[in-house]
């Protein structure tokens, strides 16, 4: 399904001056930053600034206790159906006794998919993500990619809105990180699907986001929000090579030099 954002001057996110406190420890402060349909937005920034716990409020999976968050103009009060998120954790995210095709159809019984529907969108999904003929692997029998491959798979078949991204290809080798990239590239192309993405890695960020917001550390607060100037589709030899992805990655390894001073 190829699905094109309808023009919203609304954002989609809107973070408005929140603040965060847990057990007496002030984790963010005073946060505001907004996201539109359509975009695919990095975050970066050291240990401590609050990156996924950023995530976790726009999932509803915590509250600020000031402030407030909204999604598509109305606050955030716990999770939705159309917002799904992709765990670094992939092998505690699947169901190990459940094939490849019997993880994505957990999700299709969830949002009551008739049956005779579900082999050729368990098919499709599967195609997406490079997994085309794995219906009846488990994920034991899968690589550390292939596996990561299948939750990507899983969270499109809610057809999210918004998929939230905690670091997803942090354990990978480096070729099959590169391929997921592209991978993920392509998806947002065909489905318009709106992405949040965190990452500790800069030229990742650099790569992927159409956006890239840095947060400064202790409390977690907004310290950059750069806009991406490299046209689209990207390539890892081209882009990587070009003026602006330099200029980009040189900017967000200052900010991070200076937020861990």
């Amino acid at each position: 399904m190829t699905r094109t954002p309808a023009p919203n001057d609304q954002p989609l996110v809107e973070f408005r001056n929140v603040d965060l406190m847990i057990k007496g420890q002030e984790i963010l402060r005073d946060l505001s930053f907004t996201f539109r349909a359509g975009e695919f937005v990095c975050v970066i920034g050291p240990s401590g600034c609050g990156k996924t716990t950023t995530l976790r409020l726009i999932a509803g999976l915590a509250r600020p206790t000031g402030g407030s968050v909204f999604y598509a103009g109305e606050p955030v009060k716990g999770p939705r159906p159309d917002v799904a998120v992709v765990f670094q954790d992939y092998g505690k995210a699947l169901l190990p006794w459940r094939t490849a095709a019997g993880n994505i159809q957990l999700v299709l019984d969830t949002f009551k998919v008739p049956r005779s529907e579900h082999r050729a969108r368990i098919d499709a999904l599967l195609a997406k993500v490079g997994l085309a003929g794995k219906n009846d692997a488990y994920p034991a029998e899968m690589s550390g990619g292939m596996q990561q491959r299948l939750q990507i798979a899983r969270c499109l078949a809610q057809q999210p809105r918004l998929l939230l991204m905690d670091e997803p290809f942090g354990a990978l080798d480096a070729m099959t990180r590169q391929a997921l990239q592209d991978e993920m590239q392509a998806i947002v192309a065909d489905t318009g699907t709106t992405v949040f993405f965190v990452t500790h890695d800069l030229e990742e960020a650099a790569y992927l986001g159409d956006r890239v917001i840095g947060l400064l550390p202790h409390p977690g607060r907004l310290g950059v929000d750069l806009r991406s100037t490299l046209p689209r589709p990207r390539d890892q030899l081209t882009t990587r090579e070009a003026p602006d992805f330099l200029q980009m990655r040189h900017t967000l390894f200052n900010f991070i030099r200076g937020a861990e001073q």
